[in-house]
């Protein structure tokens, strides 16, 4: 099992930056492929970003392609969001989750997920 734990949230302004950050205990951070979801209120959870174990791949949602760039390091057991020209839009929970498969674009193919943290994001 792998333990996740969000920080970094906040409220900030349209155009303003954040980084989240994800820290994993448990079995070895590296063996899993990981992802950023977010959740706004009355909509479904999506995939913001997905990143391979070994930070060789990233794919991003077409909304934030441009502006987030996700990354990971391994021996600090970490998963970043940098999220930069942030919009109003972009305001939800965020979420990290952890797949055991080598490349997960979907919810339901993640295993772990941690608690979530809050993005508002001000016009």
């Amino acid at each position: 099992q792998v333990q996740l734990v969000e920080s970094g949230g906040g409220l900030v302004q349209a155009g303003g930056s954040l980084r989240l950050s994800c820290t994993a205990s448990g079995r070895s951070f590296s063996t899993y492929f990981m992802g950023w979801f977010r959740q706004a209120p009355g909509k479904e959870r999506e995939l913001v970003a997905g990143i391979s174990r070994t930070d060789e791949n990233a794919n991003y949602v077409g909304a934030v392609k441009g502006r987030f760039t996700i990354s990971r390091d391994n021996a600090k057991n970490t998963l970043y969001l940098q999220m930069a020209s942030l919009k109003p839009e972009d305001t939800a929970v965020y979420y990290c989750a952890a797949s055991a498969l080598t490349s997960a674009y979907y919810a339901d193919t993640y295993h772990y997920w941690g608690q979530g943290t809050q993005v508002t994001v001000s016009s």
